[in-house]
């Protein structure tokens, strides 16, 4: 069934309740250091507008104590962001479901934004608590998701809130999301070929399993390769490795041998003395890594292999970095894949990138146009290319059921 968008429906003269995803990083001094989540909400928030409705958005910013106001997690600095980025005035609730917020709330009008507290400084959102999200609920006429990076959670603000609605829409950026993580994935264009990097194999275990019956090639880099290493036998010296996912390792290693999956590991790797940008490194091939050495990217002979394979696909996922990306002298990997997933893009390929430190290789390098789509979300694009049903998409209405459509 097609879901209900925000272009599905006029908003004219109503109050809207749009979720979100306001959770940037802010410095010390308390500067938004990346407005990239901001600026991909404004589409959705301009819609409204441009339809003679106004805007309520609520967000979380970072892990407060959910025990009350904390400075440091203020969505403050939001406001005055989001107030530059629209060229008009956003008007900042104290609260998110205090007195001022509903009197700021009823007394909006057309054309008027108005921008929540913090909402994770109640404990009653991640509980998804009843009467937290009826109140929530009870500021708007209508209710928009947008914040794709919290749909994985069963929040207040993101399920308990919206079951108060008929119709639920999707903004425009959690539709973008769905369409290239969640339709285009299920039945891709191949060869689909799919990149996974980062630390460990505990937080990807239910995706590289899901993956191996649904893509071609599946392309494993980051520290997690040393835990297979290891499974293999191979002495691996001080590099990461997860001790009590060797088993683990052993058992994915076996289910790819009656697949038909290409399973792909680095065939060399960079190494040094000590997790250190300024340690001495050499390239080794992986069966010969010294004992007093760390692992810390991947070598130029898997550069190569890695880029053919992505060079010949149709349809590439890359999530995670193929080294230690924050250290220049170790990004060497994730920057030439970087490279290979735009190139590919240019080629035509349909090519996704999620995952906090892979976007920030894309924008570092300035690819950001040159990749069909990147995503907004880290844990949520995990979940939903492992094939799990995120709770809050599950809300948005269909449009065969939705009066709003008719």
């Amino acid at each position: 069934m097609a879901r209900v968008t925000v272009n599905d429906i006029n908003y004219n003269n109503k109050r809207v309740l749009i979720r979100v995803d306001f959770n940037v990083p802010v410095d010390a001094e308390g500067k938004i250091t990346n407005d990239f989540r901001i600026v991909s909400s404004l589409p959705t928030i301009q819609k409204v507008l441009n339809d003679g409705g106004s805007v309520i958005c609520m967000s979380h910013l970072g892990r407060p104590k959910g025990e009350g106001y904390e400075t440091a997690f203020s969505l403050k600095p939001v406001q005055e962001r989001l107030s530059e980025l629209l060229n008009t005035p956003v008007l900042f609730a104290p609260d998110c479901t205090g007195e001022e917020a509903k009197k700021l709330a009823a007394e909006l009008k057309p054309g008027q934004i108005l921008l929540l507290e913090n909402l994770r400084f109640y404990k009653q959102e991640k509980k998804n608590d009843p009467e937290f999200a009826a109140t929530l609920a009870s500021l708007g006429d209508a209710y928009i998701n947008d914040a794709f990076g919290t749909s994985h959670r069963a929040h207040a603000s993101t399920v308990g809130a919206a079951q108060h609605f008929d119709c639920v829409a999707s903004g425009l950026l959690l539709e973008k999301e769905l369409i290239y993580l969640k339709d285009k994935l299920e039945d891709p264009v191949r060869p689909y070929t799919a990149i996974l990097g980062g630390a460990k194999i505990s937080g990807k275990i239910d995706t590289i399993r899901h993956l191996i019956e649904k893509v071609d090639n599946l392309i494993v880099g980051g520290g997690m390769i040393f835990t297979f290493y290891k499974a293999m036998g191979y002495e691996i010296g001080k590099s990461l490795v997860e001790e009590d996912k060797i088993d683990l390792a052993k058992e994915i290693l076996e289910a790819v041998k009656s697949s038909k999956v290409k399973f792909l590991l680095p065939t060399d790797v960079v190494v040094a003395g000590a997790f250190d940008n300024e340690a001495a490194s050499q390239i080794v091939a992986v069966e010969n890594i010294p004992a007093d050495q760390i692992g810390l990217d991947i070598g130029p002979e898997s550069v190569k292999l890695f880029s053919a394979v992505i060079a010949e696909s149709k349809t590439v996922l890359w999530n995670g970095p193929m080294g230690v990306f924050e250290m220049s002298n170790f990004a060497k990997g994730t920057e030439a894949l970087c490279g290979a997933v735009a190139d590919a893009t240019g080629k035509g390929a349909i090519t996704l990138v999620g995952g906090g430190d892979s976007v920030a290789a894309v924008k570092k390098l300035g690819y950001s146009d040159k990749i069909s789509h990147v995503s907004t979300g880290g844990g949520a694009s995990l979940e939903l290319i492992s094939g799990l049903t995120l709770p809050a998409v599950v809300e948005i209405s269909e449009k065969s059921c939705c009066c709003c459509c008719k």
